[in-house]
């Protein structure tokens, strides 16, 4: 009976590891360009701000059975965006022992929307897609907050907007600072006018 008990949690094992590892490709959104299939999402999923992530993207050719699509990286090139933000340039890379696969790293720093945009050939196909996350498509990057413990570590955007209130406050008291300075300088000078014209 043990042994029975011990084979089923171990399929229960098994079972689970795969159910795990196919909702990572959930978190990717699939769409056919010409003749291929392009599977386009964060290489780590969830995104986090503040950590090395980057663009997940898989080839397939549905004319050949999904035959995986190799030697992209030299004829595409990828860019994300984010915010209206100018577009970040990532280099392609083909990922070890996955044939047809294709990452392109980079440091998502601020939560929300990102877009990730391929242009040049699939072969002899012309390719400008873009690809934003969201509903329905891949996930958005989020504030690793949630997750953090014992303590809250702010992101670097977080820190950014920190210190550019701090600066604009700085600013102020600098004006403050001049107009005290001048009315005290002022003051006392007008008063001794007005005194030696009595």
């Amino acid at each position: 009976m043990s042994r029975v008990l011990a084979a089923m949690a171990a399929l229960a094992v098994v079972v689970s590891s795969f159910a795990i590892s196919s909702n990572m490709a959930l978190g990717h959104e699939r769409r056919n360009v010409g003749p291929y299939e392009f599977e386009v999402g964060f290489l780590n999923e969830p995104a986090f701000a503040g950590t090395i992530n980057g663009i997940d993207l898989t080839i397939t050719d549905t004319r050949a059975s999904n035959k995986p699509v190799e030697g992209v990286e030299k004829t595409l090139s990828a860019e994300v965006t984010s915010g209206g933000l100018r577009p970040l340039a990532i280099t392609l890379v083909t990922r070890f022992d996955m044939p047809g696969q294709y990452a392109g790293y980079f440091v998502p720093t601020k939560e929300g929307t990102y877009t990730f945009r391929l242009r040049g050939k699939v072969e002899s196909t012309d390719v400008d897609e873009k690809f934003e996350s969201g509903p329905g498509r891949f996930n958005d990057v989020r504030s690793p907050s949630d997750l953090q413990y014992p303590t809250k570590v702010p992101t670097g955007a977080e820190l950014s907007a920190g210190l550019a209130d701090i600066r604009s406050s700085l600013d102020q008291l600098r004006v403050l600072a001049i107009v005290a300075i001048a009315l005290a300088v002022l003051v006392p000078l007008g008063l001794g006018i007005r005194m030696r014209r009595r």
